[in-house]
């Protein structure tokens, strides 16, 4: 078993297609269809849930037991909350992200009427007026707003325009690809996980590999607001792993160079057996790889298990620096993740008795142990 290679023109042109879709969490239906055209080209099945997400099947040899890669499609946003005296537009989020990240950001509102387009300012924007009031003003949602490109000046403006409360507000992703393989852009997360796992797909396709199982592949649609792979996982899944991003910051262990495998998150910790395996394969392949645990941070595994689905998960990550904001990762962490993926849907299912979602003791793994130390008092 190798790694298949990966047709990384594939992936760089991928992730730059999905960049340029805006798809805020309630707003993915044009990168539901991006994604199933592309499934369609590289003649992989799939069907798409009634809100939009899609589980697509790559074919193995398996009977009643698969496993499952999760991607979500879905980004962070905001959605129109007032319409403002001075002809502006306040704001609330769509998902957890800090309003200090979306300053400056340029952003298109969609309307009932169409698109238009704004810049995300603070309320005090301009030293040239506020000087020290700039910087000592709140990083708050409340203290933001949009500046629409059009001439609205009073809240009869904005409303005569078309604009509305509860209008979605896009960020512009803002894509460069530098010839060093660094990637900055916003919606990294987790656009380029959507990028590497179709391309691990055709690979494995285009190849002929055959895989020993059934590997769905899940395109969630409402991740960053915690609820994503709760209807996409079935109980013939006895494997999940999620892609997603690792966020770097000087108190993590994650890089974005590279692979990440997510020992813990804050719903808890991975599956000791599915990780262990996951390190194996990084091992036994020289693929560099490092741990880490994320004390801020919720995936697609979380919203998995609490539907009830009692499936081993493991989460897989590129790097990413900036999280939430204008990020960057760089093209040695998508491959290495790639290759990752790659080994690990030719693997065996990790225990036999998964085969089972109940099945007797017997055959039920053992984590390390060691006799109890016993000490006298």
């Amino acid at each position: 078993m190798k790694p298949v290679a990966i047709d990384m023109d594939y992936l760089h042109d991928t992730l730059l297609a999905l960049l340029n879709i805006h798809s805020p969490t309630g707003m993915c239906d044009q990168i539901v269809h991006y994604v199933g055209s592309a499934l369609q080209e590289i003649g992989i099945d799939f069907n798409v849930t009634r809100r939009g997400a899609i589980r697509a099947n790559l074919k193995g040899g398996g009977k009643n037991w698969d496993r499952a890669l999760a991607v979500h499609l879905d980004t962070v946003g905001a959605m129109v909350c007032k319409l403002k005296a001075n002809g502006r537009l306040g704001l609330l989020p769509v998902g957890t992200w800090p309003a200090r990240l979306a300053e400056g950001g340029r952003v298109t509102l969609f309307t009932a009427g169409g698109p238009h387009r704004g810049t995300v300012l603070p309320r005090l924007a301009s030293g040239h007026v506020y000087a020290d009031q700039v910087n000592a003003q709140p990083a708050t949602w409340e203290n933001l707003e949009v500046r629409i490109d059009l001439e609205c000046e009073s809240e009869v403006d904005l409303s005569q325009a078309g604009f509305e409360v509860g209008d979605f507000v896009a960020f512009d992703a803002l894509p460069e690809f530098s010839p060093e393989g660094y990637i900055n852009a916003r919606h990294l997360d987790d656009k380029a996980g959507v990028a590497l796992v179709l391309a691990v797909a055709k690979a494995i396709t285009e190849s002929g590999t055959r895989l020993p199982l059934d590997c769905h592949l899940l395109f969630t649609i409402t991740e960053e607001v915690g609820s994503g792979a709760s209807s996409a996982v079935y109980q013939d899944v006895a494997e999940l792993v999620v892609i997603d991003h690792a966020p770097v910051a000087a108190e993590q262990n994650a890089s974005e160079l590279g692979l990440t495998i997510c020992m813990m998150d804050q719903a808890g910790p991975f599956d000791y057996h599915l990780n262990r395996k996951l390190i194996d394969l990084c091992q036994q392949h020289d693929i560099a790889y490092r741990k880490d645990v994320f004390r801020h941070y919720r995936s697609d595994s979380a919203s998995a298990i609490a539907a009830g689905n009692d499936t081993r998960t493991a989460l897989a990550c590129f790097g990413v620096d900036g999280s939430h904001g204008y990020e960057r990762t760089h093209v040695k962490a998508l491959t290495a993740v790639a290759d990752l993926m790659s080994l690990y849907v030719q693997s065996p299912l990790t225990f036999k008795r998964d085969r089972e979602g109940m099945a007797p003791l017997n055959g039920f793994p053992h984590q390390p142990s060691r006799d109890i130390i016993q000490i006298e008092t």
